[in-house]
């Protein structure tokens, strides 16, 4: 999907969280022009998780754009789901 499509996507389904799984060397530039894409369209509160090949020494790059959540591969589904929960028992509280 392109980033306009995923915000379309969550606007119309008014989502608290959008997951991204990118298997791209070209994720800065996909995971900015997304978390732009969601802003521009009121969606900037919107929860952003990152799963995939990611370069270590992006990570803090990544957060400062917005991204709350960073998935390697092998990271224990378990960890996920524990994170998932937090984030969203902070939305609901």
């Amino acid at each position: 999907m392109l980033p306009s499509e995923i915000d379309t996507t969550a606007v119309q389904e008014d989502v608290d969280i959008v997951g991204l799984s990118i298997l791209s060397s070209n994720y800065m530039r996909l995971v900015s022009e997304t978390i732009k894409e969601l802003k521009d369209h009121g969606k900037g509160d919107v929860l952003v998780l990152l799963g995939g090949i990611i370069y270590e020494e992006d990570f803090p790059t990544l957060k400062e754009m917005g991204v709350v959540g960073i998935f390697i591969p092998g990271t224990p589904l378990q960890d996920i789901v524990e994170f998932v929960r937090k984030q969203t028992s902070q939305i609901v509280s």
